[in-house]
């Protein structure tokens, strides 16, 4: 399934359910196929659905596109129902909220390094939760349960105009004049990624994210008569992803 940030709340709490992992958080949903009229022709049933999947877009500055955020559900089981003859009509409410983010909104914030909010790109990134059929007794589907929550490396790129702390990161983490640099929980940092609305003043969603490390920096290859920005390319290991919504959503 693929979304906007506007009216989707109840999938954003889904989602947010299933990364804090107190409870279980399946859900049961139905698909409605409509004919070229929009009367439903028949419905997908489906049961004890898990998000396996949730992809966040590329965030660019520069792109002029909407932003959708694109979820993965495994259901226990499915049932289809025809309704023999074309039912009632199916329709939905389009909110102006829809319009509300582009993914050229958005900041990344590192503890300690305030130029990240500078960033001008981070590329789309996936969270998974790996998942087990097991099968018991005479049931003919297997039970789908969930394993272990993969949280993605973020990569991205900044100006090296504001780099400077990026990199004594890198030298104080990665390498250090005597040799391995330092690979403690104190090298380590918290941090957010921000999801703002068109003017920049307000935040619609942040992904909290915790235990951040660096796994690579390095400059993106040169051009000769390029009159582009230069700019470093980075790599950061997440251990830990949360949802945070906003009023504007209506949920927090």
């Amino acid at each position: 399934v693929e979304f906007g940030l506007g009216g989707a709340k109840d999938m954003l709490r889904w989602i947010q359910g299933s990364w804090n992992r107190k409870d279980d958080h399946r859900r049961n949903g139905q698909i409605t196929y409509a004919d070229f009229d929009m009367r439903a022709m028949f419905e997908h049933h489906f049961y004890e659905a898990l998000i396996t999947d949730t992809t966040f877009p590329t965030l660019d500055g520069l792109s002029k596109e909407g932003g959708y955020i694109k979820c993965k559900l495994q259901p226990a089981r499915v049932v289809t129902k025809a309704l023999g003859a074309p039912g009632p009509k199916i329709s939905s409410n389009v909110s102006p909220l829809q319009k509300m983010w582009t993914p050229a909104a958005f900041r990344l914030n590192i503890e300690g390094i305030d130029e990240m909010k500078y960033v001008n790109k981070i590329d789309s990134f996936t969270v998974t939760l790996d998942t087990k059929k097991l099968y018991s007794g005479a049931f003919r589907l297997p039970e789908i349960v969930p394993l272990k929550l993969k949280f993605p490396n973020i990569t991205g790129t900044i100006s090296f105009k504001y780099a400077d702390k990026l990199l004594k990161w890198h030298q104080d983490y990665i390498r250090s004049q005597d040799g391995a640099g330092i690979k403690d929980s104190k090298a380590q940092k918290s941090g957010s990624i921000e999801f703002l609305s068109p003017d920049r003043k307000q935040t619609l969603l942040e992904i909290k994210l915790s235990e951040v490390g660096l796994v690579y920096v390095g400059a993106d290859p040169s051009k000769a008569n390029e009159e582009q920005v230069k700019r470093l390319k980075f790599e950061l290991y997440v251990h830990g992803m949360s949802i945070a919504g906003s009023s504007i959503l209506g949920f927090v």
